[in-house]
């Protein structure tokens, strides 16, 4: 196994490219809504979208057709030089790296886009050695193309070896941004008996004890997560890196009710967002990925009640302490953070009256 001296991480893989980051910057991403830049009417959504989402992600992968990939590609170079993101940022997911397109979507995109393109999406990888891969094309193209900030990189755990691997994945490079869940592909690497994009499965439960020993008798069942160790592995493999973690897709469209369970779940589980497949989906991953005023002014009592954080107080009957603080202290500087970029929930938060 070959090593690298830590000193050497953080220099620029390529004469001329820029700098890598040390750190990912914690800009919001609830929901990064998918676009099939091939698709005129889709296409002329966009610019409209822009300041309603906090991603937009021009798909150049699975969703499209063989014979619209040129098309998709150009299309989203287009929508790139003729709008203003502002503070939306620019995605976009390239073709596999096993694919014949994917040199093609870097070449174009990186030297004619680079520095309207925040992160590049990367599909089914399967260990450290796709991101190191794409790491070293982007920066010689960001040197030959004069880009000025470093393009991140974004891998979609699909595959089950991607997933044993997720550790090394997130410490790949400086230029990883974070980790999706891609449920669908991941489903049929690992021979999962689900046709579900997402979501639970009503076979997969658990049941009630027999009540007074008659199995025939009315017992409650529960559905369960099919996803849960996956995303918990995923979580603490970004929380290590110092990346972010982030539920995929949700196939149901016309089920916004587990929809939004899912990404609840996912919110809870620590995940910064979602993707969006549908506008409808959008509302809910901005609400569901921003923290509740309740927990907010909880968050906020739990802080000042603590004073310089070491010791205990009694609040509402409950014990808080310094690991209390902690995660009270998670809650507080997401909220900041988004009210950063949302009007709305900035003044939705500051009307919370700390008693």
């Amino acid at each position: 196994m070959s090593h690298k001296s830590p000193k050497d991480f953080f220099a620029p893989l390529a004469v001329g490219a820029p700098a890598p980051l040390r750190e990912i910057p914690a800009r919001p991403s609830r929901a990064i809504h998918f676009f099939d830049p091939s698709n005129p009417k889709m296409a002329a959504k966009v610019p409209a979208m822009v300041g309603t989402v906090d991603v937009l992600l021009g798909n150049l992968e699975d969703a499209v057709k063989a014979d619209n990939k040129i098309a998709a590609r150009e299309g989203l170079i287009e929508i790139a030089k003729n709008t203003d993101f502002d503070k939306t940022q620019l995605w976009t997911r390239i073709n596999s790296l096993d694919s014949p397109w994917v040199l093609d979507d870097l070449l174009s995109l990186v030297t004619e886009i680079g520095d309207k393109l925040d992160v590049v999406m990367v599909p089914k990888v399967q260990g450290p050695e796709d991101i190191h891969y794409v790491d070293r094309i982007l920066a010689q193209l960001e040197a030959k193309g004069g880009v000025q900030k470093p393009i991140l990189i974004h891998a979609i755990l699909e595959t089950a070896r991607g997933v044993a691997n997720v550790e090394e994945i997130a410490m790949a490079s400086p230029r990883m941004q974070g980790i999706s869940l891609g449920p669908a592909d991941l489903a049929a690497d690992r021979k999962m008996k689900t046709t579900r994009v997402g979501g639970g499965h009503p076979g997969y439960l658990v049941r009630q004890d027999p009540v007074d020993g008659d199995i025939q008798g009315e017992r409650t069942v529960f559905q369960q997560d099919l996803w849960h160790y996956t995303i918990a592995k995923m979580v603490d493999a970004c929380a290590e890196a110092g990346i972010y973690p982030y539920y995929g897709p949700f196939g149901d469209i016309t089920d916004v009710v587990a929809a939004e369970d899912q990404f609840r779940n996912a919110f809870l589980l620590g995940c910064v967002g979602t993707w969006s497949l549908h506008p409808k989906q959008i509302e809910i991953a901005n609400r569901v990925f921003s923290p509740s005023v309740e927990d907010i002014k909880h968050a906020r009592r739990v802080v000042a009640a603590m004073g310089d954080g070491t010791g205990a107080v009694m609040l509402d009957g409950k014990m808080e302490d310094d690991a209390s603080l902690k995660q009270c202290l998670v809650l507080v500087d997401l909220a900041e953070e988004l009210a950063a970029i949302d009007p709305k929930l900035k003044e939705l938060y500051d009307t919370i009256e700390v008693d």
